[in-house]
């Protein structure tokens, strides 16, 4: 996976599954979070974005998927495990299959993430205001009909540009 420590940060390029039916999006939080998040991984050295969101969906929740369009190149500033982190996402459309258990919208489904556990939820994607999820620009971000592609500069500490 392409993730290093370089002048005191860690860097990391992630790719990133923005699944979305019937006016919700699918999120995750990892066992010990208290926010939630797209699912998503880092990249490996060689393979390119969109593999590598096929393969952490595979990984997470055995499920075959589809990747699009990208949406958005985000440049990702953050502060997690007591260190400055830079991290560098491209977040595509991607689909799920229509007979897929996962869009089953009245359960939480469990994953997992190298061994510690997932909980995947919907959530409707006009009404994120009112959860923790993050990085902090999806929760207008994944309001907008319909998703369009952006730079998005994010900074835990609330400034997006």
């Amino acid at each position: 996976m392409i993730s290093f420590d370089t002048d005191g940060h860690r860097f990391n390029f992630r790719a990133v599954a923005v699944i979305t039916a019937r006016d919700h999006v699918l999120l995750h939080m990892l066992e010990g979070d208290e926010y939630w998040s797209l699912p998503g991984g880092r990249v490996e050295a060689g393979e390119d974005a969109a593999t590598a969101v096929a393969r952490e969906m595979r990984e997470e929740l055995d499920i075959q998927v589809k990747v699009g369009r990208l949406l958005w190149i985000v440049e990702n500033f953050f502060t997690g495990g007591g260190r400055p982190h830079h991290e560098v996402g491209l977040y595509f459309a991607t689909e799920v299959p229509p007979d897929a258990r996962i869009l089953d919208f009245s359960m939480r489904h469990p994953g997992n993430e190298q061994g510690r556990k997932l909980e995947f939820a919907w959530f409707n994607r006009h009404e994120l205001a009112s959860i923790d999820a993050r990085p902090a620009f999806l929760r207008h971000a994944l309001a907008q009909d319909p998703l369009q592609f952006a730079h998005v500069v994010n900074r835990d500490n609330g400034s997006v540009a």
